[in-house]
């Protein structure tokens, strides 16, 4: 590879960690400066790095922008509603008394699907201290278990913004991105389980004095290896324990946490208390989701039918209204339409609704502004020439292509802790290669998204959500959270090979 392009590819990605970290600019601008500073090196005019700038973030935004704002819409509304937490609940129904840790780990990979992971976890961890509460033991488990459940279809499974920017940077098909996403987190899954398993009773008695107060309602002994902790009665020396609410539950009955849905409007008077259950609840993301598969499905048979292999084809007449209604705006704009009209009452007043979307809003802002801003970064490497010439320094290595994107995404999430910004300056990086190299866009995107959840550590704030929350410090935070990000993230490897095999 020619000198000065590797050295520009290795001073754009420096700038990008040393920004970050070092300094008080962000992504996005860091995003921006590594993509002048890789032009520059690599000696293109500077107009046409600006051009190439302007162009590689409006095409990603153009793809990709509307979408990411319609699913973190549908997210709120499930929030504010409380119909993620009634989708927890019936998934606890559903697995039964004892396997609480799959019922915790299927809820986080499932309410993280439209829902920030930081703000699910908040939802949802009333629940695992609920259930700790009643058994009197497990609260790490449980708690590590729906968060890396939340990890997983955070990082892969579009429309959360990561995967989506992803897939428009890489030129991926989302319907197939769901579903490979989906398919990773389900095999990704017994990791978690087993993983909070072994590594939770151990961690118990780590549990800071407060959080344990809040979560057993008195000091908790025991924990240790065996995990079989008890509370030290009350006076009354009964065998209830109080609930969040000011509920009571014996050790054997039946638990539900309050409802977290927030302030809904004032109700007319004889009006029903307002509820959404798990089914109801669903429709919002099931809907769009399985509008997107049908039309990757149908797009695939029909381009099997007619002999092409991917890329641009004319669609038969047949294919047309799934292709509509399964591409991914109309798709979630029926989601959010469900969203407002099934979840919320009557009654709630629009004011409200508007400024729940306006706070989706704008926890969505930065994430379309790193997005547009890796695209851009991907097209001056483009323009440049620097992703040909890496292209072709990798074809000369053993090493498998489709890795490429992987180690990036590691390296980028170690240095600077951010699994969408790792994943996205993978995918600019590598966009280049896809083509030359003849990697599958599909493989590429789920290298870049399995490698962006390695080793969760001080500099990712979403490790602070969950350790904060769960009462770990120190080594035994490292232990429960790193450590639980790390084997998934390896549990990952074999299956890009898998996934790779099948489809490069």
């Amino acid at each position: 590879m020619d000198v000065q392009l590797l050295l520009a590819l290795a001073l754009g990605i420096v700038t990008i960690v040393v920004l970050v970290l070092r300094t008080r600019l962000d992504a996005f601008v860091a995003l921006l400066i590594a993509a002048l500073v890789t032009g520059i090196v690599a000696g293109q005019a500077p107009l046409e790095i600006v051009t190439a700038i302007t162009t590689g973030f409006g095409n990603t935004l153009a793809s990709i922008g509307i979408v990411i704002g319609l699913g973190v819409g549908i997210g709120k509304i499930l929030e504010v509603s409380g119909a993620a937490n009634s989708l927890a609940l019936a998934f606890l129904r559903i697995f039964g008394k004892g396997r609480e840790p799959w019922a915790m780990g299927s809820v986080g990979a499932l309410v993280s699907i439209p829902v920030f992971c930081d703000s699910g976890y908040v939802i949802m961890n009333p629940l695992a201290r609920s259930i700790a509460r009643v058994k009197r033991a497990g609260y790490v488990t449980l708690a590590l278990a729906l968060g890396c459940g939340m990890t997983l279809t955070h990082h892969m499974v579009p429309p959360t913004p990561g995967p989506l920017a992803v897939a428009g940077i890489l030129g991926a098909d989302l319907g197939a991105l769901i579903l490979g996403g989906l398919i990773f987190t389900i095999l990704l899954l017994p990791i978690v389980i087993f993983y909070a398993k072994w590594m939770g009773p151990k961690l118990e008695s780590s549990v800071s004095e407060e959080v344990r107060h809040a979560v057993y309602g008195t000091v908790a002994v025991g924990g240790g290896r065996s995990g079989t902790g008890h509370l030290e009665r009350g006076p009354e020396g009964s065998g209830s324990h109080e609930l969040s609410g000011g509920a009571h539950t014996s050790d054997a009955e039946d638990f539900t946490p309050d409802d977290p849905a927030v302030d809904l409007g004032t109700p007319p008077a004889g009006a029903k208390p307002h509820h959404v259950g798990a089914l109801l609840g669903s429709l919002p993301l099931l809907i769009p989701l399985l509008l997107i598969v049908v039309n990757t499905v149908t797009g695939a048979i029909d381009q099997n039918a007619q002999g092409v292999l991917g890329g641009e084809y004319e669609p038969s007449a047949w294919v047309v209204p799934f292709a509509f209604v399964g591409n991914p705006v109309v798709a979630l704009i029926i989601g959010v339409l469900l969203a407002v009209y099934l979840l919320l009452p009557r009654w709630t007043p629009r004011t409200k609704v508007q400024g729940w979307f306006a706070e989706a809003a704008a926890s969505a802002g930065l994430i379309l502004l790193i997005t547009g801003a890796g695209g851009a970064l991907g097209q001056v490497l483009r323009s440049s020439g620097v992703g040909d010439a890496l292209a072709e320094a990798i074809a000369a290595t053993p090493l498998p292509a489709f890795l490429v994107p992987f180690l990036i995404a590691t390296l980028v999430r170690i240095a600077q802790g951010s699994g969408t910004v790792a994943m996205i300056t993978a995918a600019s990086v590598t966009a280049p290669l896809v083509t030359t190299l003849g990697i599958d866009p599909l493989v590429a995107a789920l290298a870049c998204t399995a490698g962006s959840m390695v080793f969760s550590y001080f500099n990712d704030s979403y490790f602070w959500v969950v350790t904060r929350f769960t009462g770990l410090e120190g080594t035994a935070a490292l232990r429960g959270w790193s450590g639980i990000t790390t084997a998934v993230w390896a549990g990952s490897i074999p299956l890009l090979f898998i996934a790779n095999f099948v489809l490069g």
